[in-house]
C-alpha cells in the first residue's frame, strides 16, 4: 500500500497516477490532549488506518496525483537519525575530495566508528515544498537516500528481529551544506530533509537491500547504485540505533548515500528514484530567510551565479 500525504494534511492511498482521498479514515485516530505523545500517531496506529482505509475507500474522490503537493508522509517524527558513510565509494568519494571533507577527519572514518548522527525535525518537508537552500556562498549537495519508517517502540532491538519494526519505506533526500561543521549542524537547515513521495508498506519491500536508487540533476544522472552496498542495511542500522536510544513509531532512519554526490543551486530540479518506491520530483530555491537576516548584500541572481560558477568549478 502507498499512503501520502497532502494538501491541508490530507491522507491519499495512491493507485498509479490517481490518489483517492481517504482523509476520512483518519477517525480511527485517538484524541490526544497535552502533553502530546512523543510519536506520529498515524504510523502508531497505522494498522486501524488502514483497516479504516478499506471501508472508505470505495466511496473516496478520485484525484490526479499531479494536481497535488505532496508533504512529508510523516508528520510528527520523534526523532531523524542519519547514517554516514554508509557506502565504500560514498567513503572513497568524500576521503579523496577536499571539497567534500573539507578537511575533517570524521569524514575518512568508516560508520563503524563515526556512528550515527541526528537531524532537526525542522528540516523535514515533502517533496512538494521543494528545498530552499541556505548559505550560498558554501557548497550545498544533493545525497539520495533509502529511508525507513519505524512502526512500532523499539529499544535494544536484535538485527534479526529488526524488519518486523519496520511500518514502511520512502525516498529520502539529505541535504548537506559543506563544512567543517559537525553533520547534523551542517544538514538541519529548514527543508534540508525531503522525505516522500509516499510511504510504501513494509509487505511491498520484504528486502530493503536490494533496491536500485538514483538520482538526476537537471535531467543528467548523478547518483546510480543500489542498496546492496550499503555497509551497514536496514537490519543492523536499527540494531545500532536502538542500542543507544529507543526508536518510536514514526522515527526515520536515513540509510545513507552512494557516491556521485553533487552540488545543487537555486533553479535546479532533482528527480530521485527507489525501486519499488517510485519517484519524487524536488525543486530547488533560495531560501527567503536568507536575504533577510542580511547576511549578504547580494542579490538572488548574483548569488545564483556565483554559485553555479562554484558548482561548474567542482565537477
Amino acid at each position: 500500500m502507498r499512503l501520502c500525504r497532502f494538501g491541508d494534511s490530507r491522507l491519499g492511498l495512491v493507485e498509479g497516477r490517481t490518489v483517492r482521498d481517504v482523509t476520512a479514515a483518519l477517525d480511527v485516530l485517538p484524541a490526544y490532549r497535552y502533553p502530546l505523545p512523543g510519536y506520529d500517531p498515524l504510523i502508531a496506529n497505522l494498522g486501524k488506518v488502514i483497516a479504516r482505509i478499506g471501508e472508505v475507500s470505495s466511496n473516496a474522490a478520485l484525484l490526479p496525483l499531479e494536481s497535488l503537493r505532496l508533504l512529508s508522509p510523516v508528520a510528527n517524527p520523534s526523532k531523524i537519525v542519519a547514517a554516514p558513510v554508509n557506502y565504500a565509494a560514498h567513503l572513497s568519494e568524500v576521503a579523496s575530495d577536499s571539497q567534500l571533507s573539507a578537511g575533517n577527519a570524521s569524514h575518512s572514518m568508516t560508520i563503524h566508528q563515526v556512528g550515527l548522527f541526528l537531524k532537526a525535525n525542522s528540516s523535514l518537508v515533502g517533496p512538494g515544498e521543494g528545498i530552499a537552500l541556505w548559505h550560498l556562498e558554501r557548497r550545498n549537495d544533493h545525497e539520495v537516500e533509502l529511508a525507513v519508517v519505524i512502526g512500532k517502540r523499539a529499544n535494544n532491538v536484535s538485527r534479526k528481529d529488526a524488519l518486523q519494526y519496520v511500518a514502511g519505506y520512502s525516498i529520502g533526500l539529505d541535504i548537506s551544506i559543506r563544512g567543517q561543521e559537525d553533520r547534523s549542524f551542517r544538514k538541519s537547515p529548514d527543508s534540508y530533509t525531503v522525505l516522500g513521495p509516499w510511504l510504501v508498506t513494509a509487505d511491498e519491500i520484504p528486502d530493503p537491500g536490494q533496491l536500485d536508487l538514483s538520482i538526476t540533476l537537471n535531467g543528467e544522472t548523478k547518483q546510480n547504485s543500489n542498496t546492496k552496498y550499503m555497509t551497514l542495511g536496514v537490519a543492523e542500522l536499527i540494531e545500532m540505533a536502538s542500542s543507544f536510544y529507543t526508536l518510536h513509531p514514526g522515527d526515520i532512519i536515513s540509510t545513507g548515500t552512494p557516491e556521485g554526490v553533487s552540488p545543487i543551486v537555486p533553479g535546479d530540479v532533482i528527480v530521485a528514484t527507489i525501486e519499488k518506491i517510485g519517484s519524487m520530483e524536488v525543486k530547488v530555491r533560495a531560501a527567503e530567510e536568507f536575504g533577510k537576516r542580511g547576511q549578504t548584500a547580494l542579490s538572488t541572481p548574483t548569488l545564483e551565479h556565483a554559485a553555479r560558477s562554484m558548482r561548474e568549478g567542482t565537477e
